[in-house]
């Protein structure tokens, strides 16, 4: 049987994306995430099937890059999301410059390997869907959940956020990196507000 389009178009899109990958030099990274830098940084894409980066402008100038096993981590997370979260989109948000360094306001993000991730979210039908973000709510960062996670009629989606936290942890471990660490600001359910981001912090691949 040949294949569909939709076949199709997801082989081209993962022979495209090994031939990037492929032709781009693996990453370095010096220091640590709140004094370091980092050479040779990949970008993270702006769109995929199933996720987005939380601002246009901030890919734009560069604040999406990341070391090039961390994107690989991030990427294929997300592809095995497709068949493990169906229906569900993703946002990421800001990762660090291409080659590191002080990136305000973040204290950390500098070196490649810390990258902020957008609360998936469901509106009152329970249908999964973007958080708006905006400059006015700098891109999603100002936005307070409040109750149980809820936000002018969106609610936090946790199961998807769980979902996408153990595709993490299984890519990093495939592909021989570990998480260090998940920072979400306010502890789910026991704060008035919470946090729209938590971040993912992996640790050196030099050290693992």
């Amino acid at each position: 049987m040949p294949p569909t389009a939709n076949q199709l178009h997801d082989l081209l899109a993962l022979l495209l994306f090994s031939v990037v990958a492929n032709a781009a030099e693996e990453s370095i990274c010096f220091g640590s995430q709140d004094n370091g830098s980092l050479e040779n940084g990949w970008q993270l894409p702006a769109i995929g099937k199933n996720y987005s980066a939380n601002s246009d402008i901030g890919v734009i100038i560069g604040r999406n890059y990341v070391h090039s096993m961390v994107y690989k981590v991030v990427i294929y997370a997300y592809a095995k999301l497709e068949t493990q979260a169906l229906s569900k989109g993703y946002v990421y948000g800001e990762s660090g410059y291409k080659e590191g360094g002080k990136f305000r306001p973040h204290k950390t993000h500098q070196n490649g390997l810390s990258v902020d991730f957008v609360v998936p979210i469901v509106d009152s039908e329970g249908i999964s869907v973007k958080l708006p973000t905006s400059i006015l709510n700098k891109f999603g960062y100002d936005i307070e959940f409040v109750g149980a996670g809820e936000y002018k009629g969106l609610k936090i989606d946790y199961d998807a956020m769980a979902s996408h936290l153990w595709a993490l942890k299984a890519l990093a471990e495939n592909n021989g990196v570990k998480i260090r660490r998940v920072i979400f600001d306010n502890e789910p359910h026991r704060s008035p507000h919470q946090n729209p981001i938590y971040n993912v912090s992996f640790v050196n691949p030099a050290y693992t």
